[in-house]
């Protein structure tokens, strides 16, 4: 058996201050996290972020840069992600379309009470990406090539 990473989206969303995330039901108890979501076969990083964010939160998401590419091992169960995190803007609400399978709602958060909230984070990676965008990180999207 071949060993291989889990190749996972991630939409960072701001807006005033607060950033968009989806509370989830997990084996370790509620958590928070971004809007996120394996890569299906098939779909392009771009159309996986964009599905992911509409699927968790019914809200329509436009990617404009990268953040990163994060390479994280889980304590718990061993799985290695590579998470793609990708920065943009959402619009078109349409709470009609319900929220995934675990997803218990949305919510907003300004950094200093997702800092405060650490433990109840998914994964280290959303603080780290909410870090990153504060300090200015971000890439064109014309870095990943989809053939």
């Amino acid at each position: 058996m071949q060993w291989k990473p889990h190749a996972t989206v991630a939409a960072i969303i701001e807006e005033n201050g607060k950033f968009l995330l989806v509370e989830e039901t997990t084996d370790r108890g509620n958590r928070f996290n971004q809007p996120a979501g394996h890569l299906e076969d098939g779909e392009s990083l771009l159309e996986a972020v964009i599905r992911e964010t509409l699927e968790e939160t019914a809200y329509t998401f436009e990617p404009t840069s990268l953040l990163g590419v994060y390479h994280w091992k889980h304590e718990h169960n061993d799985t290695t992600y590579l998470r793609f995190a990708y920065i943009g803007r959402v619009s078109q609400h349409q709470p009609e379309l319900g929220l995934d399978d675990g997803i218990i709602r949305t919510v907003w958060m300004t950094a200093d009470e997702i800092r405060s909230n650490a433990m109840l984070m998914r994964s280290p990676q959303v603080i780290t990406c909410i870090e990153d965008y504060l300090s200015g990180k971000h890439f064109p999207l014309s870095v990943i090539t989809h053939l």
